[in-house]
């Protein structure tokens, strides 16, 4: 009797045993991939100006993600994520347009939209692929299909890389972008990363520390692009904890200023830029910041690395924005919220304080928002 009573157990603790391994091979192919592990005690390269970044430890990590399990998170959407299909009969023609062309931003999933001003086609931290992992099989999957593919965006001028992690740095998608038919577009890339693009055999490159910028001429005049601090933190690897730097990028034009927050937690930093580029911005703030909404629970874990929607509306009233897109939502399971949780506490953020939605949009992936130039309102 006990041994059929074994026998029949077997398969059970099989299933039971590959679902546990599963589990864990999941967990820690976020864990390496995403969260960091060193001890504070190590040295860093980098280090915020305004918070000294604690790497939680493997127990905070493995608490998280248990809590999660337990607990169901995330939880199911209760309405599909919005997507809509690109308009790329305006978006090449715009692309094409020269000092014609109207600016616009089309959101391509997660942290990647393209934007068009100046004359210049410009992608913000490019994933295409199927998974923002170092493996191909594991890691967080993309949920929903990119809103425009790769194959079809107009010929790309401009990348900006705001830091290294896997989600915001695809080498696939690199390689295929500097690859594109008529040249490599212009790869804006924090210090320490363009060692990597050099081992891809990647060399249009511009490597930029904090404040450091780049000048350049568009087909509307010069254009200059500022790195900026943020509050984060990089790495690809065990061994490469913030060794690289991370930011934002603000991006002036004669008819339009642009700015790229990539990840970050909240701090004085943006406060800092705002004073940084008063100078120039006298009338208002930025025409255009992207700002990202997503991954933001739960907060014992997530606040000193991604902001919630609440500091998200604080980012877009300390750089004066004239109109916000949300990003870094939608695509990837990252955190405990449910992927569809993010706009609606942006709307309920931004209820709050008086702000209308029309001023900071959560559009559709695929869709396409033109904007007037700085002196056209």
């Amino acid at each position: 009797l006990v041994t059929g009573v074994q026998t029949c157990a077997l398969p059970i603790l099989s299933k039971l045993k590959l679902t546990l391994l599963a589990t864990i091979l999941t967990f820690m192919t976020l864990f390496v991939m995403s969260q960091p592990i060193v001890g504070s005690a190590l040295p860093f390269k980098f280090q915020n100006n305004y918070l000294k970044f604690e790497p939680p430890g493997l127990f905070d990590f493995l608490k998280w993600r248990w809590n999660a399990f337990v607990d169901g998170h995330p939880k199911p959407v209760q309405s599909p994520i919005p997507k809509v299909d690109s308009d790329l009969g305006f978006i090449h023609a715009n692309g094409r347009a020269g000092d014609m062309m109207q600016p616009a931003i089309t959101w391509i999933g997660h942290a990647t939209a393209l934007v068009q001003f100046a004359g210049l086609n410009m992608l913000t931290d490019p994933i295409f692929s199927e998974r923002a992992s170092p493996l191909s099989f594991i890691g967080p999957k993309r949920t929903q299909p990119p809103g425009i593919a790769l194959k079809d965006l107009p010929h790309i001028d401009l990348v900006f890389i705001s830091h290294n992690h896997y989600d915001h740095l695809d080498e696939a998608s690199v390689r295929t972008l500097s690859s594109q038919a008529g040249g490599s577009p212009l790869f804006l890339v924090p210090l320490g990363v363009k060692a990597w693009f050099k081992d891809l055999g990647v060399s249009n490159v511009i490597e930029l520390a904090w404040w450091q910028s780049h000048r350049m001429q568009s087909y509307s005049g010069p254009l200059e692009i500022v790195f900026t601090p943020v509050q984060h933190w990089s790495g690809r690897s065990l061994t490469d904890r913030m060794d690289t730097l991370w930011g934002g990028f603000a991006v002036f034009a004669d008819n339009f200023h642009f700015f790229h927050v990539g990840d970050t937690s909240y701090s004085h930093d943006f406060q800092d830029t705002a004073k940084h580029f008063a100078d120039r911005q006298s009338d208002h703030g930025f025409d255009l910041v992207l700002i990202p909404i997503g991954a933001y629970e739960p907060r014992w874990f997530m606040k000193d690395q991604h902001i919630d929607p609440e500091e998200a509306v604080m980012i877009h009233k300390d750089l004066r924005s004239r109109q916000s897109v949300a990003y870094h939502w939608g695509t990837f399971n990252l955190s405990n919220e449910a992927l569809d949780q993010p706009p609606i506490a942006l709307a309920s953020a931004l209820q709050k304080q008086g702000i209308s939605m029309s001023e900071f949009s959560a559009i559709a992936i695929g869709e396409t928002l033109k904007l007037p130039s700085r002196f056209s309102r």
